[in-house]
């Protein structure tokens, strides 16, 4: 068994080292690949993944670079080159904590899922940047559970795993943003395929250290929820 962690990486020359670091230092019970997608960063951010290759030899580093298309294009990217039994997305701006794959990769390891996401919220520790951030995780939550009726607490989480028998509907989402995930959320639930979730660690940044997420892109995350909800879906 391999998890293949996905990374999209836009002008994080700040954080993306650090990230590697951590994610090539989580030791697993399974072998695991790690495939960075450089979205069209305008930075040192190639240069530095380049970099940790080199540093980091037996740690079966990937780079892929393209254009920049947003945050969904890049996983599709990434996920279509995927080799691994299990698929996580792990953002390189040093929110989220590599520490906790092994929790979250147990219940497929176990085959009592095949859908895990990370729960900012089950863990009452974590705290938030803006308060803005955290009622716009909550609404596009609880329009999810409305919609589709689940009982989510945390769908905007980047820490969701996969198994790689959804590579399908993984890669053929139709947003290239952020709305990818919500799309493939709704996708997921309406193929029957129920959500584990797992409470997780979250070390929040703001805007002002490089947070990319905006309001609209809450906006947009319901409207693509309403969308799938009464799309056809293949």
């Amino acid at each position: 068994m391999k998890l293949s962690v996905i990374i999209p990486a836009y002008n994080e020359e700040k954080t993306v080292l650090k990230t590697l670091e951590e994610v090539v230092a989580v030791n697993l019970q399974i072998d695991k690949e790690i495939i960075v997608v450089n979205d069209g960063s305008t930075d040192k951010t190639e240069e530095i993944i380049e970099n940790s290759i080199k540093k980091f030899p037996e740690s079966n580093i990937k780079l892929l670079s393209k254009k920049n298309g947003g945050k969904g294009s890049a996983l599709k990217e990434g996920i279509r080159k995927s080799t691994g039994e299990l698929i996580i997305i792990q953002d390189a701006d040093l929110e989220y904590d590599p520490s906790d794959y092994s929790k979250l990769i147990q219940p497929i390891l176990e085959e009592t899922a095949n859908v895990v996401y990370g729960s900012r919220i089950k863990n009452k520790d974590n705290g938030y940047s803006h308060v803005s951030f955290l009622i716009g995780g909550i609404g596009v939550t609880l329009a999810t559970n409305v919609l589709y009726g689940v009982f989510l607490t945390d769908e905007p989480t980047c820490y969701k795993v996969f198994h790689s028998d959804l590579k399908d509907i993984l890669t053929n989402a139709e947003g290239d943003g952020f709305e990818w995930e919500p799309e493939i959320t709704a996708k997921l639930i309406r193929k029957g395929h129920k959500i584990k979730e797992i409470p997780i660690n979250y070390y929040p940044r703001t805007k002002k250290e490089g947070k990319k997420i905006k309001w609209s892109d809450g906006v947009k995350a319901v409207e693509t929820l309403l969308k799938w909800r009464f799309k056809k879906i293949n």
